[in-house]
């Protein structure tokens, strides 16, 4: 493509890790290869080389799972807040490169919600990213609504980020080829049954009728919700559930991003389902590399008036970039 017709690129789903805080969660770091870990621990030279290196102009910057979501309650405040300073002042190095999303203590909602909203109008924050269950909850559970009420008085997202499934679960689904297929677990499922049951449950549990400007965004396009939502629909649409449009709800309040799944026929559905305003470009990255994110994007069929939409349109209407 010409330098006169680059299209700008934001990713909005890729990751780092905070020293102090991967250091309170006890097998983080597990067997990842040291080339990932350097990846993850780099928020200068190296990651901006490799954005570089395909053409993507900036990248919201989220920290990786769990983050907050499973630190202990006595620290979990104090500890979100530096992380997010620090990721502040990262971000203040290389301003037209990188914006953030905070890290929330989930654990306790209602400092959460006022942890977002500092992160939002002193750090200059886009919203915030939320990774799975908090000690065993749900988002849907009420406790967790003043996050959401404080997001959309300042009209940020909130991003849905999967992380393991409950423990109860993972045994009773997962553990017969855990072992063999660590994978399993994670990306090629379990990841995508978890992140995909909260939004299930956030419609379900009604929090958008009463939030009704807020918005979520759900990366490896939708968790594979966009082909299941004429199915999910239909079924909560049967005798005595006639006033629940699943299909409505879905529609005016997710987003989603192409995060690790660079797949046209997902696209094209989701596309078909949601509408090109509501997707947005992401790669995942360190754990999932830069140059068959931005292949992808340059097999695809679609309009330059798309692909602006997709690869950073959307994503500058959202965030307020």
């Amino acid at each position: 493509m010409a330098t006169s017709q680059k299209i700008p690129v934001i990713a909005l789903e890729e990751h780092y890790w905070d020293a102090e805080l991967v250091s309170h969660l006890v097998g983080a770091e597990g067997t990842r290869s040291k080339d990932l870990l350097q990846r993850l621990h780099d928020l200068g030279e190296v990651r901006i080389r490799e954005m570089d290196e395909v053409g993507i102009d900036m990248q919201l910057l989220s920290h990786g799972a769990p983050s907050g979501q499973k630190l202990p309650e006595d620290i979990a405040v104090a500890l979100c807040q530096r992380v997010n300073d620090r990721l502040a002042k990262a971000i203040a190095l290389h301003p037209t490169r990188f914006a953030g999303f905070a890290a929330l203590p989930t654990v306790h909602p209602e400092l959460a919600a006022d942890e977002l909203d500092r992160c939002v109008s002193e750090l200059g924050f886009k919203g915030a990213m939320i990774h799975g269950l908090t000690n065993g909850l749900w988002l849907d559970d009420k406790r967790f609504w003043p996050i959401f009420a404080r997001a959309e008085k300042l009209g940020v997202p909130i991003y849905l980020h999967p992380s393991f499934p409950h423990a109860d679960v993972m045994k009773a689904y997962y553990a017969d080829y855990a072992q063999e297929y660590p994978q399993v677990i994670r990306a090629a499922w379990g990841y995508t049954v978890e992140a995909a049951t909260q939004a299930i449950r956030l419609v379900l549990s009604r929090v958008f009728e009463k939030h009704d400007n807020l918005q979520i965004i759900l990366g490896h396009m939708g968790e594979t919700l966009p082909f299941l939502l004429w199915r999910i629909n239909q079924a909560l649409s049967r005798p005595g559930h006639e006033e629940m449009s699943f299909r409505e709800q879905f529609s005016r309040h997710f987003h989603v991003t192409t995060s690790g799944n660079f797949s046209t026929p997902a696209l094209m559905c989701t596309m078909t389902e949601l509408g090109m305003d509501r997707i947005m470009f992401a790669v995942d990255w360190p754990f999932v590399a830069n140059k068959p994110a931005m292949d992808w994007v340059e097999t695809l069929q679609i309009s330059r008036e798309d692909k602006v939409k997709l690869l950073s349109g959307n994503a500058k209407k959202l965030l307020k970039i």
